[in-house]
């Protein structure tokens, strides 16, 4: 069985005013489909981390999220 073939985006990232990363995910398989929201606080260890991830994010900026290395 050869794996799927991961998507180009998993999700949308934005940023609002107060620095706080917002990130709509989403899963999906042939049957099933996941959704979820994450908010990130520029205080959250994972901030600079996702910061990077997402190759920068302003406030007011919105755009893909690319998947994650498993």
């Amino acid at each position: 069985m050869t794996p799927a073939t991961p998507p180009a985006s998993i999700g949308t990232a934005s940023m609002r005013a107060d620095g706080t990363i917002v990130l709509n995910l989403i899963a999906e398989t042939d049957a099933i489909t996941g959704e979820a929201r994450i908010e990130i606080t520029p205080r959250d260890p994972r901030y600079k981390d996702t910061i990077e991830h997402l190759g920068g994010l302003q406030q007011g900026q919105a755009k893909p999220i690319p998947p994650w290395p498993e």
